[in-house]
């Protein structure tokens, strides 16, 4: 797994590379978690923290899962909101579905659309495709 930070040592920007396995969800969480709290520019309410790597843990999950690739997730950080980019590479676009009553998978897009307020499928150049999330944040200089 690689970190890659744009800019200084207290970037608004990072960028992580992170490889097709079940860990990958979770490491991702903390390394968003990390950023948010330490790594950034911008300060973030804790609860607006916790959103957002929510959102990084479905995208990321849904990319490791159903693309079958690594991913690379970027986050970037403005004032008054936070854009997650997971991006992948298979073509195909995340699915809506509606998940069954014993069926704890498929809530996870549904999700990520309630908390953004802007949800986006960008297709790569190279065939593969970015998911992006943009979440409202109340940030301030930290």
């Amino acid at each position: 797994m690689r970190a890659h930070r744009a800019a200084r040592e207290r970037a608004a920007c990072a960028t992580y590379e992170l490889p097709p396995a079940e860990v990958s969800a979770g490491r991702a969480r903390q390394l968003t978690t990390d950023f948010l709290t330490r790594g950034c520019t911008e300060q973030v309410e804790p609860a607006q923290v916790e959103d957002v790597a929510l959102v990084v843990s479905e995208l990321v999950t849904n990319a490791t899962r159903h693309a079958n690739s690594g991913c690379r997730l970027r986050l970037h950080v403005d004032p008054g909101r936070v854009t997650v980019e997971v991006a992948d590479d298979s073509p195909i676009p995340p699915q809506l579905r509606a998940p069954q009553e014993s069926d704890e998978s498929g809530r996870g897009i549904a999700l990520v659309r309630q908390l953004a307020r802007n949800f986006r499928v960008l297709r790569g150049p190279g065939g593969g495709k970015t998911i992006q999330a943009v979440l409202a944040a109340s940030c301030k200089p930290s």
